[in-house]
């Protein structure tokens, strides 16, 4: 594992490295949605704004689960560069983008559903951020072929101790997801708004919820579910009731001749 890479006097977090390239993969799925619907905005604006909410969010949402380290090492608690939560990033950036759907008159659910995709390729390419610089995403242990040690990460494995690549599987469900959203979501066959977003909160809670069972997070409620699962359960339920809502409400994104997103009902 290479948790940074060392350049003279200077060091840079390999994790850092692997967020900027999520937020490039994302930046370019979010152009080419935006392409196939005719809809001019600044997706490298949009995706900055949102890389750099859900930065802010995650490590919020980490350290307000656990307080007590907050209290007694404050400013070594935030500027720690190990310690972000997945559910926290994912609600700073959903407030991010639907602000900027606002300000780009695109609206915000329907903001949202442009960017699932691209939401879902910025999250599996960051989990590989997390793989290199080892900062405890990884798994149980376990005897599997592929299992990884992390004996120079941010947070080491015991010596000898092969884990649970989790980062690997979750980078794989996510690229599935992308792919499952991408086919959904473009203008030929179009979705209620809020639909897509639904259902990337349904098909990310679920993932998320199934790869707690293998990671090391320790269970806190019912001793059995773990924080991320507890999310997962909300991001799934919400979800589920925002493609119900989207479905009886039945509104549409169109765009104008002069490529200015619009919402009708029908």
């Amino acid at each position: 594992m290479y948790p940074f890479i060392h350049i003279g006097r200077f060091s840079v977090g390999t994790f850092g490295i692997l967020l900027w390239l999520a937020a490039v993969c994302a930046c370019l799925v979010l152009q080419r949605n935006f392409r196939r619907w005719k809809i001019e905005a600044d997706a490298i604006g949009i995706v900055a704004i949102c890389t750099v909410a859900g930065v802010i969010g995650s490590k919020l949402w980490h350290v307000l689960q656990e307080p007590h380290e907050l209290m007694a090492h404050p400013m070594a608690t935030l500027l720690d560069r190990a310690g972000f939560a997945w559910f926290g990033g994912l609600v700073f950036g959903i407030l991010a983008l639907l602000w900027q759907g606002r300000s780009y008159r695109i609206g915000g659910l329907s903001m949202l559903d442009l960017a699932t995709s691209c939401a879902a390729v910025g999250y599996g390419v960051g989990r590989i951020g997390c793989l290199v610089s080892g900062d405890g995403d990884y798994g149980k242990p376990t005897s599997l072929p592929w299992g990884m040690a992390f004996p120079d990460g941010l947070v080491p494995t015991p010596k000898g101790v092969y884990v649970h690549p989790t980062p690997i599987y979750e980078f794989i469900a996510a690229l599935f997801i992308a792919w499952i959203l991408w086919r959904r979501g473009g203008p030929v066959r179009q979705k209620p708004i809020g639909q897509l977003t639904g259902e990337y909160l349904i098909l990310t809670g679920i993932a998320r919820f199934l790869v707690e069972f293998i990671r090391i997070n320790p269970p806190i409620y019912f001793h059995v579910l773990t924080n991320a699962q507890m999310a997962s359960i909300g991001s799934v339920a919400a979800g589920f009731l925002l493609v119900l809502w989207a479905r009886s409400r039945k509104a549409y994104l169109t765009v104008s001749p002069a490529s200015e997103p619009e919402t009708i009902a029908s």
